[in-house]
């Protein structure tokens, strides 16, 4: 067999352009070359797609489980493997495992899976999300009120550690419980610090943000909202053209006109709004309940609620995230498929090799019919699911 590939499909979007009659050449997992089909190598294998769409690979950056698992209930490497299987019928290609606050033991053991994981080479594990536990108790959502603290000395040392030795971390922190020197000391060590579950003022937000912090986490949701006299975290946000946000686009978590109005304010900026799932253990699944730090979580109608109705993560996936954007919200395609890969990608840092499909990019895509329904899921040129 040849080391060189060639995809074809019905259209080919690379993360920037639109290509007709064209295919993706792979060699050795990556994208060598876009080039018309008449001019593939003759020593290259084709796989022919059929009608549809060939895009990039979806990047989720807050994936709390999937397939029946929860990632606090489950901190291993079987877990972590079991979550990204479970995303990639939806189009999911990489994921980050996401820790809602916890112990500091189940912390420890989050991280060495998350290393274990590397080791592993599990396809789609990008690195791991720390969502808490140091965050704002006015702010908690569903984190538990019992669990949430400051971060001490060797809060900051762990985790400065898990960013030296994860290929990619987010911590999530409240801009007014972490400090700046703090925030400072995790973005040296190769952290992205994202303010989420923060009741900070907008100065307190901009001091986080001038320290480093380059990332809002589920923007409007658990965070001080924008008012005439006091613009909040998420006024905060949305002015700073540096900093990226997070979106859970279901149509329940952030009204349809609050989501117009962000991603007006982070078009053409460096910071950009994209997508995530902040899915939990039902996804790929039929459950209809899990539980969270001993707390119930029931599914219905769309959404994840603890008794008291709080909303707990989202009954959502990438795809249907896309498809919202662009047939409830009116987003171009293009554009919307961008927050769904290269914009997460460049929210880490990573866009030289992730979120598109241009040479020198993983060969990670997805073949989409013409309805967006997802028909197969490659990884590094490989495929993980099929319909």
């Amino acid at each position: 067999m040849s080391d060189l590939t060639a995809f074809m499909g019905g259209r080919l979007f690379d993360g920037h352009d639109w290509h007709d009659n064209a295919a993706i050449l792979v060699e050795f997992g990556h994208v060598c070359a876009i080039l018309p089909r008449s001019e593939i190598p003759e020593n290259a294998e084709k796989i022919d797609l059929g009608d549809g769409l060939i895009v990039p690979g979806f990047i989720d950056l807050q994936v709390n489980g999937g397939g029946g698992v929860l990632f606090n209930n489950q901190t291993d490497l079987a877990g972590i493997r079991t979550i990204c299987e479970a995303h990639a019928q939806f189009g999911t290609t990489a994921l980050m495992p996401t820790l809602i606050t916890d112990t500091a033991a189940v912390n420890v053991a989050a991280i060495a899976a998350g290393n274990a994981a590397v080791q592993a080479r599990v396809p789609g594990f990008l690195g791991l999300h720390l969502e808490g536990p140091h965050l704002a108790l006015a702010r908690k959502g569903t984190h538990d009120p019992a669990l949430i603290r400051p971060m001490d000395e060797s809060d900051l040392a762990r985790t400065v550690e898990a960013a030296r030795t994860l290929p990619n971390l987010i911590c999530t922190v409240a801009a007014e419980t972490v400090t700046p020197d703090q925030i400072a000391t995790l973005v040296e060590a190769g952290a992205v610090v994202s303010i989420g579950h923060s009741d900070a003022s907008a100065e307190v937000a901009g001091a986080a943000f001038d320290a480093g912090a380059s990332m809002v986490t589920h923007l409007f949701n658990a965070m001080s909202q924008m008012g005439n006299r006091e613009p909040g975290v998420v006024g905060a946000s949305l002015a700073n053209d540096r900093v990226f946000a997070g979106l859970i686009a279901d149509g329940i978590h952030v009204h349809p006109t609050s989501i117009e109005i962000a991603h007006r304010a982070k078009s053409g900026a460096a910071g950009r709004l994209f997508l995530v799932t902040d899915a939990m253990s039902q996804t790929g699944t039929d459950l209809t309940e899990m539980t969270l730090n001993g707390r119930k979580i029931t599914r219905a109608d769309g959404a994840l609620r603890l008794a008291d109705g709080t909303l707990a993560g989202a009954d959502l996936d990438m795809i249907d995230a896309v498809t919202f954007m662009n047939r409830k919200i009116g987003v171009p395609l293009e554009e919307v498929l961008r927050m769904a890969s290269l914009y997460p990608a460049e929210a880490l840092g990573i866009e030289e090799t992730y979120g598109h499909l241009r040479p020198g990019a993983l060969a990670s895509f997805v073949h989409l019919s013409g309805d967006m329904d997802v028909q197969s899921t490659w990884i590094s040129g490989e495929r993980v699911w099929q319909k």
